[in-house]
């Protein structure tokens, strides 16, 4: 019994905490827009690679390594 004492104010503090937080997110503007960000997965819109850049790291490239040319 002596325990309940001491979890109740601390439940009533997080919930406390909780409510406050939640004010404060749909005062800043977190929920405004919750359509944009399901539908943003949807849609490419990553620009396509510029055929003048280098070749990007990882990708192996089009000319021959020196190593490959000594073999043959």
């Amino acid at each position: 019994m002596e325990s309940l004492y001491f979890l109740i104010p601390i439940a009533i503090l997080f919930v406390a905490a909780a409510v406050k937080l939640y004010f404060w997110a749909v005062n800043n503007g977190q929920y405004d827009d919750l359509e944009t960000e399901g539908r943003r997965i949807l849609f490419d819109d990553d620009d396509p690679l510029d055929p003048t850049r280098a070749t990007p790291p990882g990708a192996s490239s089009a000319q021959p390594d020196s190593r490959e040319e000594a073999e043959r």
